[in-house]
């Protein structure tokens, strides 16, 4: 014990003041959160419109505000057109990442905290998950029975807004990206939103969010304070 407490006096160890030990509240980490589909992976629907050549699956949230009004016209679709959810799956599994996404993404998850927050379904989304090496997905879920796509179930109301507004109260400082109608609750809750390749009807509907093209400028707009 003496030879112990001899060597912490020839330290002079001492207590750090306590506005070092305190958490500041001022500083705050930073998260990103991303949509998916139209920002990092094509859109699926889409997707299965052209393969199908059921075009009237190609309306998206870039086309449709109310998202029960548009998933209600799709599962109608899907009745009509006797399309199955591995129909589905089978288009998914022949899509890659936007080009340029991949190595996006690695950046921020080096620098950053990423969660992608998407309207799409775990039904849907695990493949490209998978190419994007596994970020952490908040989306939705589908009711199947014998493969026939009956009904979606939302993680909760507002999903994206409400996830931001969370992060918010956890002391993050919350950029998000999006190119959508149902992407703009969420950029209006974050502390920085970004439009990313949206249609001019989005862009020129909401016009207090920055809008780019590039993954190079979207990544220069998250770090911009660095």
């Amino acid at each position: 014990m003496r030879i112990l407490r001899r060597f912490a006096d020839s330290r002079n160890f001492s207590s750090p003041p306590a506005a070092v030990l305190a958490i500041n509240s001022r500083v705050k980490q930073t998260i990103v959160t991303l949509d998916l589909e139209g920002v990092l992976v094509p859109e699926i629907w889409v997707a299965v419109a052209e393969k199908t050549g059921i075009d009237a699956l190609r309306r998206t949230t870039r086309d449709e505000p109310d998202y029960d009004v548009l998933m209600s016209y799709r599962l109608d679709l899907l009745a009509a057109n006797n399309l199955k959810l591995s129909d589905i799956q089978s288009v998914i599994d022949t899509l890659a990442p936007l080009e340029g996404a991949k190595a996006f993404v690695d950046e921020l998850r080096v620098r950053t905290q990423v969660i992608i927050l998407s309207d799409t379904f775990l039904q849907f989304a695990m493949p490209l998950m998978r190419q994007l090496d596994w970020p952490t997905l908040f989306c939705h879920h589908l009711e199947v029975q014998d493969d026939v796509i009956v009904n979606y179930h939302l993680r909760q109301p507002d999903q994206k807004r409400s996830s931001v507004a969370a992060f918010k109260s956890l002391n993050y400082h919350v950029i998000a990206a999006g190119d959508s109608y149902n992407d703009t609750t969420m950029l209006a809750e974050a502390d920085k939103g970004v439009l990313f390749r949206a249609p001019e009807n989005v862009i020129e509907e909401f016009p207090q969010f920055p809008a780019v093209t590039g993954y190079d400028e979207l990544l220069a707009l998250v770090f911009e304070s660095d």
